[in-house]
């Protein structure tokens, strides 16, 4: 039976937690009654704005709440599964910001514990409810692309590395933290959208290289602490015979990258700009979209509603039983798999195999 609200504490109410709240604010069916973070004064700064009656140091004692029904994990990545995992063994649905870790062997706890207790556990990935992703997979699950061999996932930034470039605090390009750099802070969208469109294959192989080359500022640099990858990329070998590549960039000499993109026997379509490409006969076509339609009919000729209008409203419709949840943790999952490849690639100098990732990823979890 769907609930009129879904009761929710967040953890975090950092950079990424604001912005969460900010999107709360949207939803007509969350209700904000609990906050924890360990800065006092922040806490209740935000509690104040975001008016949430019930404050905590320790988000354990926030678990102890049994009028709350999901938790919203907004912290570091290596933060993610102690405490995901804490909140589901307390009985409550989770929703976590991405990546789903900062390990591939701690994203795997996570996922298992949320299987373990018969909670839901959502990772943020905004990319798949974006009007392009929609229509791509319109396109994919209609068979217009035909037999689908090849993808590519691309993110670009010029100079756009998190503290060192002007913006957000250095624990965001601390290893110790973060787990990664470009890979896990943009590099995530870009890999889960193209995984969730393939619909999360297999993973066999993976090789890569990363770089860290693009100067900084010394202050900067030396306050930072930087010692994350700022350029990535990687080629990924998958079953049914699809080949991904992939490049991510936080910083690099040139003035873009071409869109992610999906090919078939029979079409392909980019995603940023959006267009679809296909032959009759001898008569290639290059067809753009009109994606603010698209996405009108499917809210009000098919009736959608706004449970795929972002993570944080698919989540609560989730929640409210009134759609079924994304496979978004599989998604993440694979998605720090092939990341997690790449790093390990780059360290042996050789292809890896996703088994061989399994085996020697360790836990870069900090306890609490």
């Amino acid at each position: 039976m769907a609930v009129d609200k879904v009761r929710i504490g967040i953890v975090g109410v950092g950079q990424i937690g604001k912005s969460h709240l900010r999107n709360y604010q949207k939803i007509e069916g969350a209700e904000i009654v609990a906050a924890a973070d360990l800065n006092v004064d922040e806490l209740g700064r935000v509690a104040q704005e975001f008016s949430i009656p019930h404050t905590y140091t320790d988000f354990r004692e926030l678990l102890q709440r049994d009028d709350i029904v999901a938790v919203d994990v907004c912290l570091h990545n290596n933060l993610h599964m102690p405490v995901t995992v804490a909140a589901l063994e307390a009985g409550k649905h989770v929703y976590c910001e991405k990546p789903i870790a900062g390990a591939y062997a701690d994203g795997v706890k996570m996922v298992e514990t949320a299987k373990a207790t018969g909670k839901l556990l959502h990772i943020q990935l905004s990319t798949l409810y974006s009007k392009e992703t929609k229509a791509a997979k319109y396109l994919i699950d209609g068979g217009h692309l035909g037999k689908i061999y090849h993808a590519r996932s691309t993110g670009f930034r010029r100079r756009g590395r998190p503290y060192v470039d002007g913006y957000g605090a250095p624990p965001f390009v601390q290893k110790r933290n973060s787990g990664g750099g470009a890979f896990y802070d943009m590099g995530v969208y870009h890999i889960a959208n193209i995984l969730y469109l393939l619909d999360n294959p297999k993973v066999l192989r993976i090789t890569g290289k990363t770089y860290q080359e693009t100067p900084i500022d010394p202050r900067r640099l030396e306050i930072s602490g930087y010692d994350v990858e700022e350029l990535g990329m990687g080629f990924v070998r998958l079953e049914n015979n699809i080949a991904l590549d992939i490049i991510e960039a936080w910083a690099i000499h040139l003035d873009g990258f071409e869109g992610s993109y999906i090919v078939g026997s029979q079409g392909g379509v980019r995603l940023e700009p959006f267009g679809y490409y296909f032959n009759i006969g001898d008569l290639a076509i290059n067809g753009a979209a009109d994606l603010g339609q698209f996405d009108y009919r499917l809210h009000n000729v098919h009736e959608v509603g706004d449970v795929y209008d972002s993570s944080q409203h698919h989540w609560i419709a989730a929640l409210q039983g009134r759609v079924e949840l994304l496979p978004t943790a599989a998604v993440a999952l694979n998605t720090m798999l092939i990341s997690e490849g790449i790093f390990l690639s780059e360290k042996l100098d050789r292809e890896v195999t996703a088994d061989e990732v399994l085996a020697m990823s360790k836990s870069t979890a900090v306890r609490l």
